[in-house]
């Protein structure tokens, strides 16, 4: 359950993030720490382990988002998620970054004509180019 009242008591960075159920794993969170893709309180973060508190304000990347939350509480397990979502407030949804910018509509999928058969390997990299780089593993 949560704890509200933590009195001073501060919470791993990479376990937070996974208690709050922004990332499937406490690997995953690690990771984008570690890349020092995650700001506390606007200073850039390096380790997994750094310690969160009640009131801090994290900003970092998921997905094609980028979140702004403030912690709210701390938690001793990951529990659903009704019980993670009570743990912050999101101070920039990101459905309000999408409404800003309506660029941000995801492209359809390339067609094929009927019959064409398999891409050859040229027409397959050509199609690679297209896509977004895989070095996100939040995507």
């Amino acid at each position: 359950m949560a704890e509200p009242g933590a009195g001073g008591k501060g919470m791993r960075l990479d376990k937070w993030l996974w208690h709050a159920r922004f990332f499937k794993s406490r690997t995953l969170a690690g990771g984008v720490a570690s890349g020092s893709r995650i700001r506390v309180n606007r200073a850039p973060i390096t380790k997994p382990s750094h310690a969160v508190h009640v009131g801090d304000v994290l900003t970092f990347p998921q997905g094609r988002d980028v979140r702004v939350i403030e912690i709210l509480a701390l938690s001793t397990r990951r529990g659903p998620a009704a019980e993670a979502q009570a743990l912050y407030r999101d101070l920039d949804p990101p459905q309000a970054q999408a409404r800003k910018d309506p660029t941000l509509t995801p492209a359809k999928p390339a067609q094929r004509d009927p019959g064409a058969g398999r891409p050859t390997k040229r027409e397959r990299r050509m199609t690679d180019r297209l896509k977004p780089e895989p070095d996100d593993p939040t995507l």
